[in-house]
């Protein structure tokens, strides 16, 4: 099995060494810095393995779930700390999908899943999400999709990178369709607790026995550094096939990441975090929404929760064009192409960051860049 390099990451790695002046689309909320936590760290804390459970630190898990909402509903070997949110899909998806197995993913959407399915060979159907219609995941052609037989639906909530809901009633209707297929259901979650209007949705692993939650501290909380996320899940089998896999390739958590996590998902810490993370992205969203309004051949559907949304270029410009157009000299602006989540005529625009993003900067270069480059009308 060779994994194939996918268009998001093969434009990271090409652009990442370019040094931008201003950055539109970042997709993780401010991070806080070491100090921040130095008060609440134990300095003789040990940095070997703690040694206490492979699953991952007792209470950083019983933090996952409250976070989660899955108190009552999971126990804590329900949850198995991994290499953020990444890893965490990596594991489940290896360690259930077979070569010509139906794995159906929806399109826009974290393209992970396709391409580990690719390298496995398994089947990929995929369900499209349309602009004009909000960007809604069709749960109709979801229900199409999803044969019995089907081994597993991969899905994200909030979108990435759409910035879209499913409700609850949705998630229901999801269950319902995994159910009758007998498929496992995975919902990645990492921009979770960053909705601007609505609740959080209910995590899918409390509501269907074969469902599996992911997530991470990355976006919301901005600590995407720690690389410390989550498996979420009700089968113990499923569980244990993580954990196996885990140790035949990153073994163990990173020890000190995990006490980071930890203290950050304490209730007095994790609050105000999400209320100003909540905060910070509702000024960003209101500027660029009024941004998109005012700019001429540009539009969008704004995110409903989440950092980031994907914006319509003019007729007749391509998304990575003009991402690359917009890094190189004299606008030296950063965005990601839609070509990334197989958009080739968007750009995906980001509210995450502080102020070292030059979000203003970034919007000022890219209206130029639009004037510069719009076909005549």
């Amino acid at each position: 099995m060779k994994v194939r390099i996918h268009k998001l990451f093969d434009y990271l790695l090409e652009t990442t060494e370019q040094s931008p002046e201003a950055i539109v689309g970042f997709s993780l909320s401010q991070s806080p810095r070491l100090g921040d936590f130095l008060a609440d760290l134990d300095p003789n804390l040990s940095l070997d393995w703690n040694g206490r459970s492979f699953r991952g630190l007792p209470e950083l898990r019983a933090r996952i779930l409250a976070q989660a909402g899955l108190d009552g509903k999971c126990a804590a070997d329900d949850v198995l700390v991994t290499a953020g949110a990444a890893e965490a899909n990596y594991l489940a998806i290896m360690q259930l999908l077979q070569p010509g197995d139906r794995l159906v993913i929806e399109q826009p959407g974290w393209p992970q899943a396709e391409v580990l399915g690719t390298a496995i060979g398994a089947e990929i159907v995929t369900v499209r999400r349309h602009e004009e219609e909000g960007w809604r995941l069709p749960l109709d052609r979801l229900a199409e999709a999803a044969t019995p037989g089907t081994r597993m639906i991969f899905l994200t909530n909030p979108n990435n990178p759409t910035g879209q809901l499913l409700s609850p009633e949705d998630l229901t209707e999801c269950v319902g369709i995994a159910r009758r297929a007998g498929a496992w259901l995975l919902v990645d979650e990492v921009y979770a607790g960053l909705e601007w209007d609505e609740p959080r949705a209910p995590s899918i692993a409390g509501l269907y026995e074969k469902g599996i939650t992911t997530g991470s501290v990355s976006k919301a909380l901005g600590l995407q550094g720690l690389r410390t996320g989550w498996l979420i899940c009700r089968d113990p089998g499923l569980v244990m096939d993580a954990v196996i896999l885990r140790e035949n390739s990153s073994e163990i958590m990173n020890v000190l990441g995990e006490h980071l996590a930890e203290i950050a998902l304490r209730p007095e810490r994790l609050v105000p975090a999400l209320d100003r993370a909540r905060a910070q992205g509702r000024a960003n969203l209101a500027r660029l929404d009024a941004f998109v309004e005012a700019t001429p051949g540009l539009s969008w559907r704004v995110p409903r929760a989440g950092l980031i949304g994907l914006a319509r270029l003019p007729e007749g410009l391509n998304g990575e064009d003009f991402a690359r157009r917009l890094l190189a000299p004299p606008y030296r602006t950063f965005l990601l192409p839609g070509s990334a989540y197989g958009e080739q005529q968007h750009i995906r625009l980001g509210v995450g960051g502080d102020s070292g993003t030059n979000l203003a900067t970034g919007l000022e270069r890219l209206a130029g860049l639009l004037r510069e480059m719009a076909p005549e009308p």
